[in-house]
């Protein structure tokens, strides 16, 4: 995994394989403050080295626990999402990464609303395209899926940049895992995973501009636009 890792990471494979990582350091490039919302054990936050102050929310303790190990935030807050409140434009950008479709549909266009009134320049979602059933991992409760958010819905609730990342969605199956540990390979739907993960990685050049067939969508709605 760590040789996997360090490639997913490598400035050129990013360069030719969108990742959720080089997309949100674009969108972010002109962002210091930023909100990350169920901010989990290892946001993507931390490679995106321009900003200056974040916090990360986290309802989850050995989620909390590891984030702060790795001192990914300035700040951290541990409650639910919809038990914070902060003043209008608080934040350059508020991002929910993999995290709205841990919600009820109704809760998450409440927490929608309020995350907009928060955000000064952005708001940035990333989530399956459409329900993906996943159950307790990691002995975590709130991992459950609840909703799905597919690219007709994110464009009616005004997000206008819609990218597709994580390659084709019909490679992807129900995680059924205990563990997010090998969270690249985890969704998998064949055998042998490590391979048909290459196999997403290399559709995920299609897929990037046609979000409508990929796994995973990363929405954008710029305040003002």
């Amino acid at each position: 995994m760590n040789l996997v890792s360090s490639i997913y990471h490598n400035k050129f494979f990013e360069s030719i394989f969108p990742t959720h990582v080089s997309v949100l350091k674009k969108e972010l490039k002109d962002c210091q403050s930023v909100l990350d919302l169920g901010c989990g054990p290892d946001s993507p936050l931390q490679y995106c080295k321009n900003i200056k102050h974040s916090i990360g929310v986290e309802a989850f303790q050995p989620y909390l626990d590891e984030s702060q190990k790795k001192g990914i935030h300035n700040e951290y807050i541990k409650k639910n999402i919809g038990e914070i409140e902060f003043e209008e434009n608080s934040f350059d950008a508020v991002i929910l990464m993999e995290v709205i479709e841990h919600m009820e549909e109704n809760v998450g266009l409440e927490v929608l609303k309020k995350i907009e009134f928060w955000a000064r320049k952005k708001v940035i979602i990333s989530t399956p395209n459409g329900f993906f059933p996943q159950k307790i991992v990691d002995k975590n409760p709130m991992q459950v899926h609840l909703s799905g958010w597919d690219t007709k819905k994110m464009k009616s609730l005004g997000f206008s940049k819609i990218l597709g990342l994580a390659g084709l969605k019909y490679l992807r199956a129900e995680i059924d895992h205990d563990s997010m540990d090998a969270e690249l390979f985890i969704s998998m739907k064949y055998k042998p995973k490590f391979f048909w993960f290459i196999i997403a990685t290399l559709s995920q050049m299609f897929t990037y501009h046609f979000p409508n067939f990929a796994f995973g969508l990363f929405c954008v709605k710029t305040k003002g636009s």
